[in-house]
């Protein structure tokens, strides 16, 4: 370990530990520090034919807060006193290359003479971990992680063509993992798990393959608030909840690029054109309306089902291009759905998901092609306090593919 990294360490768990001595309420508080080697993964034969090297090393760093008895917090006792913090993780990613080979696939597409590099990255992150074994030595765990990330090194024209994995600086992060943790002393535990994390620009520019990553996790945790939650179990005994129906309409407003505009650029625009393989692109606009009932039968979750309605702006754009390949299919702007929805709450935040099967949808010869009849949705929303209103950020994919990333807003009715 190098010299840099031994005294952050030292002030990062040495500062907490002093802290936590002078306050009884920074009990509450602990860290974390974790070094992952991943391997990127292959998700379909488009990819397996572009992807060299798969592997990367990344290291984390993460301040966790937990919930503790005495604070009588009921979301904190139906979830078994899980933590909530932030994160960050640093990835060196030198070694996730891209090369695309001579193959009729790719039409006008020449091939290059280097290898294209994903480039390294950073995430910022919420997480929330939940327990679902404790005892005096051993703790077993689930997480979700959601927040941004950065990759100044994406796809361009000049050295790193062949790099469709990252299309924007900017990106969504998305994480989860499973973890056993053995306590080594009174506040400290060595942590092992295994760990998914995904970075994309939700369809906001292209490419947008998006990385996906899985490998080994090990960590060094600080837990001065371990004492007061373990003997209670994963479980202890909750307190009561009036369970109740809701119904719900939401608001979206989205955007996207278009995957035909990066397919016509990509393989179908001649070398020395002005859009040969070009990175930018149009944004469209996408509309949204949701209609769902649901049942709230425990504190933590709800679900039920709901009808979507879908507006997209880009419809023009895609029967335009359809007709100029000769493409004889329908289009329409408007697309419908019915969905499952299940949603899990912790005190104002809500995690919101749903599988939809679409009813109506003509959306051209590319969508046949590319989407699946079913769609999935998956967003982090807030709960405006004292009103019935709620705001939140969704993804929405085909096949875990992003289709759009929307802004929405619900208003909900509730009957106990």
């Amino acid at each position: 370990m190098n010299r840099h990294l031994t005294l952050t360490l030292f002030v990062f768990f040495g500062g907490c530990g002093v802290f936590a001595q002078q306050n009884d309420s920074v009990q509450h508080w602990g860290g974390a520090v974790s070094v992952s080697p991943a391997t990127a993964l292959v998700m379909d034969s488009y990819q397996r034919k572009y992807q060299r090297g798969k592997h990367n090393l990344s290291w984390g760093l993460e301040v966790i807060y937990s919930s503790l008895p005495a604070d009588s917090d009921a979301y904190a006792t139906d979830f078994g006193y899980p933590t909530l913090g932030l994160g960050l993780k640093y990835s060196l990613n030198h070694g996730v290359t891209m090369h695309r080979s001579p193959d009729p696939a790719w039409g006008m597409a020449e091939e290059v003479d280097y290898d294209s590099h994903m480039g390294n990255s950073l995430a910022v992150y919420g997480t929330f971990a939940r327990p679902l074994l404790r005892n005096k030595h051993w703790e077993a765990d689930y997480t979700f992680n959601f927040g941004v990330g950065y990759n100044r090194y994406k796809y361009n024209l000049t050295d790193n063509i062949d790099n469709e994995l990252i299309g924007s600086r900017w990106l969504i992060f998305f994480g989860a993992g499973l973890h056993v943790t053995y306590r080594i002393a009174h506040d400290w535990g060595v942590r092992a798990g295994l760990e998914y994390w995904h970075l994309s620009n939700g369809a906001l520019n292209r490419p947008n393959k998006g990385a996906n990553f899985l490998g080994p996790s090990l960590a060094l945790v600080y837990r001065p608030y371990y004492d007061a939650v373990y003997p209670l179990g994963a479980y202890p005994i909750r307190q009561p909840f009036k369970k109740y129906w809701l119904a719900r309409v939401t608001a979206g407003v989205g955007a996207k690029t278009l995957n035909e505009d990066w397919q016509l650029t990509q393989f179908n625009t001649p070398p020395g054109d002005k859009d040969y393989r070009t990175d930018r692109f149009r944004l469209y606009a996408s509309y949204a309306l949701e209609t769902d009932v649901l049942y709230r039968y425990a504190r933590r979750w709800a679900s039920g089902v709901g009808l979507d309605l879908f507006y997209g702006t880009y419809s023009d754009r895609v029967e335009e291009l359809d007709r100029r390949a000769g493409a004889d299919v329908k289009h329409s702007p408007w697309s419908v759905g019915v969905a499952a929805k299940h949603e899990v709450y912790y005190h104002q935040l809500r995690l919101a998901m749903s599988l939809g099967v679409y009813l109506y949808r003509h959306m051209g010869s590319n969508a046949k092609e590319v989407e699946k009849p079913y769609y999935e949705r998956i967003g982090v929303h807030y709960a405006i306090p004292r009103t019935p209103l709620t705001v939140g950020v969704n993804i929405k994919a085909h096949k875990t593919k992003a289709d759009l990333t929307e802004v929405v807003l619900s208003y909900e009715w509730r009957k106990k």
